[in-house]
């Protein structure tokens, strides 16, 4: 076993939040007087950071300063309120983290979520575990897959990157670890799925939580 850091991406590989995204930004679509989507519609809209999720649900609408101002505030302040009202842990991600923490291999957060709310959604789901670092969309950082985000967690836990594993469920994911020059792996059960992983490259894809701890523990 080589890897001394694990890095997860959050919503679509340790938590299920796609409800939450998709109601909040909901709010802020009918209070701009704008269509509504299903829930399953945000699977291809989130991944990106809050902005892209607010383009990409707005469409062209996206360019009207004021109506774009109205779906982002209203998702900022719903959101807050309401982050975890439906997200739920993925089956078996909790006893995969602790396996890892037995093993004292370090476990850190990098999501494209405004970094307010990961600590909020991850105290909820994973109360008994600790972070070495959970980080959001932080201004000093561009979102994923620019991977300055990701060195920095590499550097501030002081691991090399051969010995750092990123974790997510989307071609975003693939990108940043390899723009960071990490190791990385797919999970499938996210909101992405196996095929885009694979397209986009994956080494391997996870179909459970526990194949991620026998790929870590044989590699």
């Amino acid at each position: 076993m080589s890897y001394k850091l694990v890095v997860f991406d959050l919503d679509g590989t340790l938590v299920n939040s796609l409800k939450d995204l998709a109601i909040a930004v909901n709010e802020g679509l009918k209070k701009a007087g704008l269509p509504v989507y299903e829930v399953e519609k945000y699977k291809m809209f989130v991944g990106n950071g809050r902005e892209k999720l607010v383009e990409r649900a707005m469409g062209e609408n996206y360019e009207d300063v004021k109506l774009r101002d109205i779906v982002r505030d209203t998702f900022d302040s719903f959101y807050k309120e309401h982050c975890n009202d439906n997200t739920e842990a993925y089956a078996g991600c909790d006893k995969m983290l602790s396996s890892l923490k037995n093993a004292g291999i370090k476990t850190a957060v990098l999501s494209n979520k405004p970094d307010e709310f990961v600590n909020a959604i991850l105290t909820k789901l994973y109360p008994l575990h600790k972070f070495d670092i959970a980080w959001g969309k932080k201004p000093e950082y561009p979102t994923k897959p620019n991977p300055e985000a990701l060195n920095a967690i590499v550097e501030n836990l002081g691991v090399k990157k051969s010995e750092c594993l990123y974790i997510g469920d989307s071609d975003v994911d693939i990108f940043t670890a390899n723009n960071a020059g990490v190791d990385m792996i797919g999970v499938e059960w996210g909101f992405r799925g196996r095929k885009e992983l694979a397209d986009a490259g994956a080494p391997f894809i996870a179909r459970t939580a526990d194949e991620v701890l026998e790929y870590i523990y044989e590699n």
